[in-house]
């Protein structure tokens, strides 16, 4: 019963995204906001909603190591997985200058993090704890982010031709299935924290694991569909700008909140992953910059990279 309802709360989270991301993009339109921009916010958070509503419950009710193991177990499957199978069905142009802001930014979050949860190392402390305080840091520059993407938002409205939906009946619409989404994504959650975490103390799996494989995985299923439906739609500005987006959203509006709802103990080999996010990000930032493209040579060694430590995390459990 327990795997039955984990697969019911994976269903929910997913539909419930794909329902959020289609009235909230549709929403985004008729406001005038361009394509690069709804990837890299209304899609990219909408996927991300999974992320944030399982990290914020795993927070409340007391699983700590499972928020911040999804966080970066997602992080690190969008990079690795989700840009390299939507690079290996269509290769990503990297062409707008706001998508080459985006990936640094997503660097310095990851780097903030290490440098925030290193309190053993750099302050001597008993243990090493994502605190209320950090949350606060990861909210302000979050919001930061935010200002910049609607300064760009604002700049480029006027290039943006006027959508002829705005009737009363496509607002509503639009609306009610935003809202029915999310109820899907939060409902959906709940599940499959509970079930997961049951799961991992009857496997005999730690929370972090779990937070890891299972959670991470689970809950980044709408970037991946998302990512490849808009590669397959050779829209890959869309499909790119989701990925760097969700990961922003991951670290500094996710943890930020979890933390702040309550402190969130660091389990010591999470090091080790975040020290692999930064440099997967790093590696990123180079495929993008180098021929502005992100090709077949380099999604086929972004994907088996992520096999790769997909074999080391369980093995190292």
């Amino acid at each position: 019963m327990t795997y039955l309802l984990l697969v019911v709360g994976f269903a929910l989270l997913i539909k419930g995204a794909d329902w959020f991301v289609d009235g909230a993009s549709s929403i985004a339109k008729i406001l005038r906001i361009s394509p690069l921009l709804i990837g890299l916010t209304i899609v990219a958070f909408g996927t991300s909603s999974p992320e944030a509503t399982v990290s914020i419950l795993a927070a409340l009710d007391g699983n700590a190591e499972v928020s911040l193991g999804n966080v970066i177990g997602s992080n690190i499957f969008n990079i690795t997985l989700v840009v390299g199978l939507t690079a290996l069905l269509n290769p990503l142009k990297v062409e707008s200058e706001t998508i080459r802001k985006e990936i640094p930014f997503t660097l310095l979050g990851s780097a903030v993090l290490l440098v925030l949860i290193s309190d053993i190392a750099l302050q001597g402390f008993s243990e090493n704890l994502l605190t209320r305080s950090d949350g606060l840091i990861f909210l302000l520059i979050f919001a930061v982010f935010m200002y910049y993407i609607f300064e760009v938002a604002r700049n480029n409205r006027d290039k943006i031709p006027v959508e002829e939906t705005s009737e009363k009946a496509t607002w509503g619409k639009n609306i009610f299935w935003t809202v029915i989404g999310l109820a899907a994504i939060i409902f959906g959650g709940e599940l499959v924290v509970r079930n997961s975490t049951e799961i991992a103390v009857s496997l005999g799996m730690s929370e972090t694991l779990v937070g890891l494989t299972i959670v991470a995985i689970g809950t980044s299923l709408p970037e991946l569909v998302t990512s490849i439906m808009a590669a397959v739609k050779k829209q890959s500005e869309i499909a790119l700008g989701n990925i760097v987006g969700s990961n922003i959203f991951n670290i500094l509006f996710v943890l930020g909140t979890a933390s702040l709802i309550t402190p969130l103990p660091v389990n010591s080999k999470i090091f080790v992953d975040i020290g692999l996010l930064v440099v997967l990000t790093v590696i990123l930032l180079v495929f993008s910059r180098t021929n502005f493209r992100i090709g077949k040579i380099e999604g086929t060694f972004l994907a088996i990279a992520y096999v790769l430590y997909l074999v080391f995390i369980i093995l190292r459990n």
